[in-house]
Order: structure tokens, then C-alpha cells, then sequence
């Protein structure tokens, strides 16, 4: 995309016709990455994803998922200027355990357009038509192991690592174009109490838990990475298979986003429980590395000096969030008390370590256990995001 497309791509005029078209070559990939610096360049709060990491996503070679589902990317151009996106996919593993006839779409970013976001919902429904989808539900980029849902609520701060950011109008978008709610995704922001204790009801539970000999709880080794990614992999297939829009990962998927944890993830925050020795649950928070990532604009590099970079590192040192995104609890041991162990634990390991406050997310909004934890946790429901259905083909 070129300067100019870029600047004026969230400003085009609606005269000329709309076309979409799927992204073939690298100039098409350079578009499509691109495109969400021209939406959002005004706008305070976004975080750009360092586009060496995005470019990986979007490549077969590099990226398990293509594996296993089949995915299209899509631009929507008015003329000859960029004014929105889409990816579409047929995910097998989705449909086999959950909806056979129902296809996703994701990484949606589009002017203020209706007549763009109709077209590449059309296209992409025209798309997963062809392989006997009649459904498209998202965004999920590109299942429920990755970043979706889209922010409904909650739009006066930049979001939390691998949490997605959207300008408000995209949810009137999706219901000019036909889209209804699926599911709201909850996220609860719990502030750092002086001493790092968790509240009352959550320690005495967890003491409770931890009086039984036969439950430990520890940090994540990380001189038998390989073996703690495997244990973790097989507790977090258990406890999601039932879970709204679950897709097992692979092993290859696993390991392919172990690579891109090891960079980020503190030992002290991943927490393990055992019962008679063997791993039972589960909770990884990550530092919020986003408040290291905004300043570097998603480039490492400017003009071959390493500017972003001398950002980042210097963002890491500041960074005063964690988000406890990823927790799982064996089925046989649901009804320990192992969740108020692992949070108590986790909780204390965030405090050893100089951090202010916990971003719990995100939690379907049906899930009354997890929820209730994180209000026990001293949690305040502060952003919501939506997944949307829609049904039949192009309108």
C-alpha cells in the first residue's frame, strides 16, 4: 500500500464501486498488514503488533494452523485504496466438535463503510458457501486459541497482550451487515492489593485446598521447558474440550506458540498444581507487553536503525500490568479448589515482582465459576467483547 493509500484509506470517498479481491503476492500482504495504521493513526489507545510477528501469522510456512484449517485472506478497495479486510476460514476441528456447518472470520479491520464491510462479508460468505457453510462466526483470528472477539465496551485505554482493540463503529458495522451476538467475552481488571494477599474468601479457600497433602502447587521450570509446555498443552486440551468454540491445539501449534512465549513469559507466573504428584491445573499470566510494544509503532527497525527496538527494551523495564489469560483445570479436579490456589499463588508471584495490577481475561460471560473468582479476586468488569454469528450466504 502505498503513502497515499495509506493516508487516505479511513477517509476515501463512498462514489467509487467496491471490490474485493483475495491477497495474492506481497504487495497484497503488505496492504493487508498496513491497512491498520491508516484506520488507526489518530487514535491513542491502539497497539501496533510488531509486523515481523503478524507476517509469520499470515504465512503457511511458518504458522501450524494452515495445517490444519483453510484460510483466505480478503481486501476490500474502493477504486484503488485499501479500506478494509478480512480473513475467512474452514476449521474442521471447530466444525467436527461443534457446528458442522458454521465457518469463522477474523482480523476484520475496515473504514467507517458499510458498503466495504458488506462486500467483504458477502465475499467471505460466498467463500465458505462453496464448502457447504451456511454460518460465519467471529472474529476469531483464526480459532478461539488466538485474539477474538470484538471490544463492545471498554474503549478508554489500550488493550492487554493478545487482547484485540477496535474502533467503536465496527459493532454497528457487523449489525448493518447481518451480524447478531454469539457470546460476550468478560474481562476483569484487579488492582494490587499493598501486600500482594488476595481477598479473604480466596485465601481461605486456597488454604483450605493446600491442607489436603496430596495438593502442591509450583512455579514453571524452565530447564525442562519442552516437558512443562507438554504438561501444560495436555491439562489445557482437558479443560477446554467443552468449552464454548474450543479447537484442541496441535502439537506443532503448541510448540509454535511456546517459541513465542519463551521471549515474554516470567517462570514465577506460570503456576502448576499437583495432586499426588501429577499436574491437575494450571494458570499462566503474562507481563502486559503492549505497554512496551506502543511506543515502537510495530517496527523494530526505522531506516535500518534499531529505534523500535531501544523502545521496547526500554518499555519492558516499566511494565506494571500482568494478564492472567490461560488457566485450565482437569475435569476429575474441578471441585478442589485448585482455580483459588493457583490465583492466590499467582497473584503473590505478581506482587513479588513489582506488578500493580491484573487484567483477568477473558471470561465467557455464561461462566459463573470464573467469574465469580474474579470478583473474589477484587476484580471490576471493565471491557467486554462479542462474538457474532451470522446465517445464509451473501445478502
Amino acid at each position: 500500500m502505498s503513502a497515499t493509500d495509506s493516508a487516505t484509506a479511513a477517509h476515501v470517498g463512498t462514489d467509487a464501486p467496491v471490490t474485493v479481491s483475495p491477497v495474492e503476492g506481497r504487495a497484497d500482504t503488505n496492504a493487508f498488514i498496513r491497512l491498520p495504521y491508516a484506520l488507526y493513526r489518530d487514535d491513542q489507545h491502539w497497539v501496533a503488533p510488531l509486523e515481523r510477528e503478524m507476517r509469520a501469522f499470515l504465512d503457511p510456512r511458518r504458522n501450524p494452523t494452515f495445517d490444519t484449517a483453510e484460510i483466505r485472506l480478503l481486501l476490500a478497495r474502493r477504486g484503488k485504496t485499501v479500506v478494509g479486510r478480512i480473513a475467512v476460514v474452514s476449521e474442521p476441528r471447530y466444525q467436527e466438535r461443534h457446528d458442522f456447518t458454521c465457518g469463522h472470520f477474523g482480523l476484520f479491520e475496515c473504514a467507517d463503510d458499510t458498503g466495504a464491510a458488506a462486500a467483504l462479508f458477502d465475499a467471505a460468505a460466498a467463500w465458505l458457501a462453496e464448502r457447504g457453510l451456511t454460518r460465519m462466526l467471529g472474529p476469531l483470528s483464526f480459532s478461539v486459541n488466538d485474539e477474538c472477539g470484538l471490544l463492545v465496551d471498554g474503549f478508554d485505554g489500550p488493550p492487554s497482550v493478545g487482547i484485540p482493540y477496535n474502533p467503536p463503529y465496527y459493532a454497528r458495522l457487523l449489525t448493518e451487515c447481518g451480524f447478531g451476538k454469539a457470546k460476550d467475552l468478560l474481562s476483569w481488571l484487579v488492582p494490587m492489593p499493598p501486600d500482594g494477599e488476595p481477598p479473604a474468601g480466596i485465601r481461605r479457600v486456597a488454604e483450605r485446598t493446600l491442607s489436603d497433602p496430596a495438593v502442591t502447587v509450583r512455579p514453571l521450570d524452565p530447564g525442562r521447558w519442552d516437558d512443562e509446555m507438554a504438561v501444560i498443552k495436555d491439562i489445557y486440551n482437558d479443560a477446554w474440550a467443552e468449552n464454548y468454540a474450543s479447537v484442541p491445539l496441535t502439537d506443532q501449534e503448541f510448540r509454535h506458540m511456546a517459541a513465542q512465549l519463551k521471549a515474554v513469559l516470567k517462570p514465577e507466573l506460570v503456576r502448576i498444581a499437583e495432586v499426588d504428584g501429577e499436574p491437575a491445573a494450571f494458570t499462566m499470566w503474562l507481563p502486559d507487553v503492549n505497554q512496551a510494544l506502543r511506543p515502537a509503532r510495530g517496527r523494530l527497525t526505522t531506516w535500518g536503525l534499531p529505534v523500535g527496538l531501544l523502545r521496547v527494551t526500554l518499555g519492558m523495564g516499566r511494565i506494571t500490568r500482568v494478564r492472567g489469560g490461560t488457566s485450565g483445570v482437569r475435569k476429575e479436579h474441578r471441585s478442589r479448589g485448585l482455580v483459588a490456589v493457583l490465583l492466590a499463588d499467582a497473584q503473590r508471584a505478581a506482587h513479588r515482582l513489582g506488578y500493580t495490577e491484573t487484567d483477568l481475561s477473558w471470561i465467557l460471560e455464561d461462566n459463573r465459576g470464573s467469574n465469580r473468582h474474579a470478583q473474589a479476586m477484587g476484580g471490576v468488569h471493565f471491557r467486554t467483547h462479542r462474538l457474532y454469528v451470522r446465517d445464509g450466504g451473501p445478502r
